[in-house]
């Protein structure tokens, strides 16, 4: 049963992927490093933001020259902007570029610690669901933030891990324990994983998918470690189907005592 369980996959909006990972395209060393990484993860699903695609001049070299869209499905991000209003114009110039009406949706409300803004997050899923975007938000490990985008339409939910970009790994298990046992659509941890523990440890709390940039470019063999993030997700998500035996305080034997020969002296 398990096994035929392993061979789910990840449905947001209707659309099928085999992957639960997905993949960024910033801080490369190199475009050439970037499509390898890419090749080396599995994923289907490749987020670019719209602000780094050059879809004013087609004839000038773009980011999209290197992603077989034949091959991965892009997800356009709002990365950069600070208000609500930027962030719905920037989703539609990516979807009038031709880009995709799917949109993970970012909204910055700090400049230090890039933090979510979640009203303007909110207000702006609103928005861009009634124009017929297919709006991934992504917020902090807030459940109550994560309750209210799910209400406003999202079609997934992407609460941090930590914060962008830091690979500090999961730093609030809890919240998202309850995210997820409260959640009515898929639950994507975005942003803080720093090596493939953290991905699996975010399957094994019930996610079901980890999308991540950073931890892979930023990496000293960001191909390897793109592999390494491949079987982590899968790893995660197998353990969490095969369900985890519970915590003891004290040891329990591996092997049972009965029926053992007992010895007379």
């Amino acid at each position: 049963m398990v096994r035929l369980k392993t061979m789910d996959n990840l449905v947001i909006a209707g659309k099928i992927f085999s992957s639960r990972l997905i993949v960024g395209t910033g801080k490369y060393t190199s475009p050439a490093v970037m499509v390898k990484a890419h090749e080396a993860s599995g994923a289907e699903m490749i987020t670019v933001a719209v602000r780094r695609v050059n879809i004013s001049d087609r004839s000038r070299e773009s980011l999209l020259d290197y992603i077989d869209t034949s091959k991965y499905f892009l997800l356009p991000n709002t990365a950069g902007c600070y208000t609500a209003d930027e962030a719905i114009r920037t989703a539609r110039l990516g979807r009038e570029a031709g880009l995709s009406n799917w949109v993970k949706l970012e909204v910055i409300g700090d400049e230090r610690t890039l933090f979510p803004d979640n009203e303007a997050l909110i207000e702006a899923t609103h928005a861009l669901v009634r124009e017929g975007f297919v709006v991934l938000p992504y917020t902090n490990d807030d459940p109550v933030a994560c309750r209210k985008l799910q209400d406003a339409g999202a079609a997934a939910i992407m609460p941090l891990g930590a914060p962008i970009g830091s690979g500090l790994g999961i730093q609030n298990v809890n919240n998202l324990r309850i995210i997820r046992e409260l959640a009515r659509v898929p639950v994507i941890v975005d942003a803080g994983v720093g090596t493939a523990s953290d991905a699996a440890l975010a399957m094994e709390l019930g996610a079901d998918g980890v999308l991540m940039n950073t931890a892979i470019a930023g990496a000293q063999d960001p191909v390897a470690m793109a592999e390494a993030m491949k079987l982590a997700v899968r790893a995660g998500r197998l353990a969490y189907l095969a369900g985890r035996i519970p915590r003891k305080m004290y040891a329990t034997a591996s092997s049972p005592i009965e029926g053992t020969i007992v010895s007379s002296r």
